[in-house]
């Protein structure tokens, strides 16, 4: 009988496998972006160590330490050999079991008593005939590769995270040194009102109006040096070091980083084949239909086989001896007949999951292809207006001292003067935080772009690449 089990195991484990095979979906893509200016070719290698082309040792520095020891990382990289252990467990059922055994019992009867030993192994098999098991190794396959796509996209963020910081810094630097100049010209020209009134040439108006506008440009001082503090604080953390660890280091000398070429970014298609988040979606997807047809393998038989060898003796010192063997073989079906019920709804629930996922994955792609297009947007926007506040700036900075020379020659009060200095003050200020705003839009239009991870080592995959 055990022998007839095996045999039609054997034969029946070629079957059709239950629920769904999974096919990886076409996502619906444009063949160009709305931005028809954006170059659309260009070497990947650029998209991998994008945030080189800044040009700024001190932030490739950064962002090497952050891949190093940021905390974040480490997690999705121990969550990865986590589910690669799982992956293991899984392809672990496809195969028998083989236990050692040993045991001594003592029997007491009213005529006496008596003892027996025995040691052996026993083994069991349970034949993946309906492709249950199979199902739940392609979804252990497929977690793997969400997991290993989780990491990648943490180093995506993680470098975009440590780009963006690293550009608000030197923001509010470069707006410090200009606040700074500001202040020390309104010095000047506050001693000079002072001066004019001593010698009867100007007002008590004047001297008032300088003092109200040195102390306005003092009193921004300390809102930019909380955000200069604020953004290095938070590079420290995403390199897992304390503020004081990372303070000597971010002093060096560092202009706001700008790119020194135009961003090649591709067709939408490219996106979604490098968005890591996109191709975790897609996995979780393949694992989902693969649950699935789990859950529908629970309505049928399953087989299984066991059995053990071993020797049995009255004693410990008879164990070897010949005629002690004993050996046994068990075939067994079970099939489900009054579990019908829960059956159908553990199917209906893995059956709702299964849409879910389709969902997720439809919603990954879509906002993929939104976060390009705002990207773009935002540094062909940003950079144009950059590129009008330097015009506006450098007239500014040709009036400035026209209004000093009129005022000097009493042709023009004071007021004129300030208002001339405010302005060049606004409008260098203005330059200096759109230079930021302009740096950070590409790094956001390179982090929606999937750039960053193919530049790193990728963990060693278990079964069916994702």
């Amino acid at each position: 009988m055990a022998a007839v089990l095996v045999f039609s195991a054997l034969v029946l484990t070629g079957c059709a496998m239950p629920g769904p095979d999974y096919h990886p979906p076409e996502p619906d893509a444009a063949a160009r972006w709305s931005d028809q200016g954006a170059p659309t070719s260009g070497d990947p290698a650029v998209l991998a160590a994008w945030w080189r082309q800044f040009g700024d040792s001190t932030l490739d520095g950064l962002v090497t330490d952050a891949l190093a020891a940021n905390v974040d990382l480490a997690t999705a990289e121990a969550k990865l050999r986590e589910v690669r252990a799982q992956r293991k467990a899984a392809g672990a059922t496809l195969g028998p079991t083989l236990d050692a055994t040993a045991s001594a019992s003592k029997t007491k009867r009213s005529s006496g008593s008596s003892d027996l030993f025995s040691v052996g192994f026993d083994a069991s098999w349970e034949a993946d005939v309906f492709g249950g098991l199979r199902r739940g190794v392609e979804a252990a396959d497929a977690d793997l590769g969400a997991s290993l796509e989780n990491l990648r996209d943490a180093r995506v963020s993680l470098i975009a995270e440590v780009v963006v910081n690293y550009v608000d810094l030197r923001r509010a630097e470069r707006r410090l040194v200009i606040a700074e100049a500001n202040i020390a010209a309104l010095n000047e020209s506050f001693d000079l009102a002072r001066w004019r009134l001593q010698a009867g040439l100007a007002s008590e108006l004047d001297i008032a109006q300088a003092r109200t506008e040195l102390e306005r440009a003092r009193a921004g001082l300390p809102a930019l040096k909380t955000s200069a503090d604020q953004a290095g604080n938070r590079l420290a953390v995403l390199l897992n070091r304390t503020p004081s660890e990372l303070g000597s280091r971010l002093a060096s000398a560092g202009g706001i980083p700008h790119m020194s070429r135009d961003i090649a970014v591709g067709i939408p298609a490219d996106t979604l084949r490098q968005r890591p988040d996109v191709r975790a979606a897609e996995r979780r997807l393949a694992a989902q239909t693969a649950r699935l047809g789990e859950a529908e393998a629970a309505r049928y038989p399953s087989f299984r086989l066991s059995g053990s060898i071993g020797l049995e003796a009255l004693s410990l010192s008879a164990l070897g001896d010949t005629g002690t063997g004993v050996s046994s073989l068990l075939g067994s079906i079970t099939a489900p007949i009054f579990h019908w019920n829960r059956i159908q709804a553990g199917i209906e629930i893995e059956d709702a999951k299964l849409e879910q996922a389709r969902l997720a994955y439809r919603s990954a792609v879509l906002t993929a292809l939104e976060d390009v297009e705002n990207a773009l947007v935002a540094v062909r926007n940003t950079g144009e207006r950059l590129d009008r506040l330097k015009v506006a700036a450098d007239s500014a900075g040709q009036t400035l001292p026209l209004a000093e020379q009129r005022y000097s020659g009493g042709l023009v009060d004071f007021l004129t003067v300030l208002d001339a200095r405010r302005t060049v003050q606004d409008l260098e200020d203005q330059v200096a935080a759109a230079g930021g705003d302009l740096a950070t839009a590409e790094a956001q239009l390179y982090k929606a772009l999937g750039g960053g991870w193919r530049n790193n080592p990728q963990p060693t995959r278990i079964g069916k690449n994702p």
